[in-house]
């Protein structure tokens, strides 16, 4: 009996794309992939276009399926969805829009069916294509968050990852509301190969990600996994301190104390201070009103899997 490759493909306004990625991936696995099992588990994260009716009209392939959630929930709940609902022996994370080229899955399989990895990730060689800001965010990103949190993200790294069914299931022990898939899967540790692939423009459509999504996005990433902003608050504040009172001992020594200034000074600093303290410290506050509410991580309103299916 064949094993079962499972691809697990969120998709928000992609409707142009869905036969693309479909015919892209069948392919592969008539020619490339003929002792393994191919299904496709499309996760339509309340998209206002076609999506689904695309993802419908594919229905007479048995190996096809799909959710389709109420309202958009964003791509960690579409990812965190599938996988949940995932009964593959492998299963692949990727995007709609061909960025993840479906031949990469040849030599992903071939790293953890024959090498003893327990995944296979894609990270990308450059941000070629990509417009300057976009690119040196990502390397500050990157350089921000490896030496803030307790993950090791590898720059360039993307969603498209094969994983064994033991790692599916040990990301989904992590029930975090606020979910950042990048970081879980450094989290949950499993030896992991890396392919470089070069940058490959979307296949049709347009990106639903602008810089608001990148920036919410990133901030995800940064507080899921780092303390040392809470650490960094303590020793600003030391620092603050501090250095007030060499100000206002230089002020002293040299004469040059000005009632008016010196206040207005002390006032603008310390209320400037307070304010970013606060707002950092409300950051992580919001978390734990969201975990605690212990809302669902996704709503689906329609499906064709049925609940025996689930998970096998």
């Amino acid at each position: 009996m064949n094993r079962t490759v499972e691809l697990i493909i969120p998709c928000y306004n992609e409707e142009a794309c869905i036969r693309l990625v479909y015919d892209a991936a069948a392919e592969v696995f008539n020619k490339d992939l003929k002792d393994y099992d191919l299904r496709i588990l499309f996760v339509d994260d309340g998209s206002s276009d076609g999506t689904l009716d695309a993802i419908k009209a594919l229905s007479g392939d048995e190996r096809v399926h799909y959710i389709s959630f109420s309202c958009n929930q964003g791509k960690e709940a579409a990812i965190y969805a599938g996988l949940e609902y995932s009964s593959g022996d492998y299963v692949a994370v990727m995007d709609a829009d061909l960025q993840h080229p479906p031949a990469m899955l040849v030599e992903m399989l071939k790293a953890v069916c024959e090498e003893g990895y327990d995944s296979c990730a894609a990270r990308r060689q450059s941000r070629k294509g990509e417009g300057l800001i976009k690119r040196a965010g990502s390397v500050l990103y990157y350089n921000i968050v490896n030496r803030m949190t307790m993950v090791d993200l590898v720059p360039g790294s993307t969603d498209f990852r094969l994983m064994t069914r033991q790692m599916v299931e040990a990301v989904l022990k992590l029930t975090e509301r606020e979910r950042f898939t990048k970081g879980i899967f450094q989290w949950v540790g499993f030896k992991t190969k890396w392919i470089d692939y070069p940058n490959v423009e979307r296949a049709a459509g347009k990106s639903s990600w602008r810089l608001g999504n990148l920036f919410q996005y990133a901030l995800a990433g940064l507080f899921s996994f780092a303390k040392h902003p809470l650490r960094f608050a303590v020793w600003l504040g030391v620092i603050g301190v501090l250095g007030s009172l060499v100000y206002l001992i230089v002020m002293l020594a040299n004469g040059e104390a000005d009632t008016g200034s010196m206040i207005l000074f002390f006032i603008i600093f310390f209320g400037g201070f307070l304010m970013t303290m606060t707002g950092l410290i409300g950051e992580y506050l919001a978390r734990i009103y969201m975990e605690v509410k212990q809302r669902p991580i996704y709503i689906i309103k329609e499906t064709d899997i049925t609940k025996g299916e689930k998970n096998g």
